[in-house]
This record gives structure tokens, C-alpha cells and sequence, in this order.
């Protein structure tokens, strides 16, 4: 099983902790790793994008001109899609972009995000984090208390309102509870700082 050090807000380290094998000690697959945030990325995607067809542009009612006699090519309305000013054909129309990955495969993905934070020493395990009130001058006081000059992911056992509000404006930082974790959150960010509470309930979901 993998050890890491166990360390309070102030920084000290005040023991260790042995983390699953079946969670942070796998080899992470890189490939599953490329899938899972391909599908997130692509979940995110609005899909608001509209362009109008030759039904739903401006104008075009009435036929330019008679349909023979004139020596001129033959049409119907000034809006089909050879006309400057018509409608676009096959462009793009609001739709969806998500999709689901298979279970195992989402489940392989974020214990190989997770196992590689732990090859790369780029987790840190708290034993404990919370504030009596919402204040980010305390919040990057313990950053500092742990070294922590980059972007990183928080991530507590369960919703904590006060660590929510005191990191929401700090640049680089982003707060979710163990059930929100995700493999994009964990890769984008260089620090996975999580609670000793909140490694027990990712291993009693993911082992």
C-alpha cells in the first residue's frame, strides 16, 4: 500500500496514512485517462450554436422573376443558398454533445487520476479542514502553511459552506466533496490536497 505523509493545517507533518491499492496504487492508464476528459470536455460544450436555413432567413417570398423568357438562370426565391444573403446549408444546430463512457472504464479513470497524483508526490492529505468562518485570508494562510503555490483541487469528506466561500476567489483554486471529484478537476490542477475523511469515503466507493 502506498504511504503518504498526514499533515494538519499548520503544515506539520503529524503522521502518515496508508492509501488503497485498488485506488491510488494502480498503474493509471493513459489512454482511459484521455477518455474520460474527452467526455467531460465534451459534456461541458453548450451545443447553443444556430445558423438559419433558407426557411427561417429574412425575406425571399416572392419568385425574382418569371421562370422563362428571360435568358437568366431559373429560381425561386432570393434566399436559397446560391444567393448572397441566403440561407446555410447543413450548418450547425443546437444539439447535445454528451456521452457516457462505460462504468468500469469511468471508475479505471479516476483511480488512474488519482494514482498518478500519488506517483507524482502532488497529493496532500489533511487530517482534518475546516474554518469557523468564511474568510479567504485564513484559507491562503494554510496554502502557505502547505506550500502550496499552485493551482490545486480541495476536496473534503462533506460540504463544508465556510471552505466553499473562503477559496471561491482564490485564482487556481477549486473546492468539491468526495462524491464531486471527477478525473478532469484532479488532472487540471497541480495539488490534490484532501482530507484523511474524504480518502476514506473515495476508497469505500471506488475499492
Amino acid at each position: 500500500m502506498p504511504k503518504v505523509a498526514l499533515y494538519n493545517v499548520s503544515g506539520e507533518q503529524i503522521g502518515e496514512i496508508e492509501l488503497s491499492d485498488a485506488v491510488f496504487g494502480i498503474e493509471p492508464n493513459r489512454y482511459v485517462l484521455f477518455d474520460a476528459v474527452q467526455m467531460q470536455r465534451a459534456s461541458q460544450r453548450l451545443g447553443t450554436h444556430k445558423v438559419k436555413g433558407r426557411s427561417e432567413v429574412r425575406g425571399g417570398g416572392r419568385k425574382p422573376w418569371r421562370q422563362k423568357g428571360t435568358g437568366r438562370a431559373r429560381h425561386g426565391s432570393i434566399r436559397a443558398p446560391q444567393w448572397v444573403g441566403g440561407g446555410t446549408v447543413f450548418g450547425p444546430t443546437p444539439r447535445s454533445y454528451k456521452y457516457k463512457l462505460p462504468k468500469k472504464v469511468r471508475r479505471l479513470a479516476i483511480k488512474s487520476a488519482l494514482s498518478s497524483k500519488v506517483i507524482d508526490n502532488e497529493i496532500i492529505v489533511l487530517d482534518q479542514l475546516s474554518l469557523e468562518k468564511p474568510k479567504t485570508k485564513d484559507f491562503i494562510a494554510i496554502l502557505n502553511n502547505l506550500k502550496v503555490d499552485s493551482k490545486a483541487l480541495v476536496v473534503s469528506a462533506g460540504f463544508e459552506d465556510n471552505i466553499l466561500l473562503s477559496s471561491r476567489n482564490i485564482p487556481g483554486v477549486k473546492y468539491v466533496t468526495a462524491e464531486g471529484i471527477n478525473v478532469l478537476d484532479v488532472l487540471a490542477h497541480d495539488k490534490l490536497i484532501i482530507t484523511k475523511d474524504a480518502v476514506q469515503k473515495v476508497e469505500e466507493v471506488l475499492a
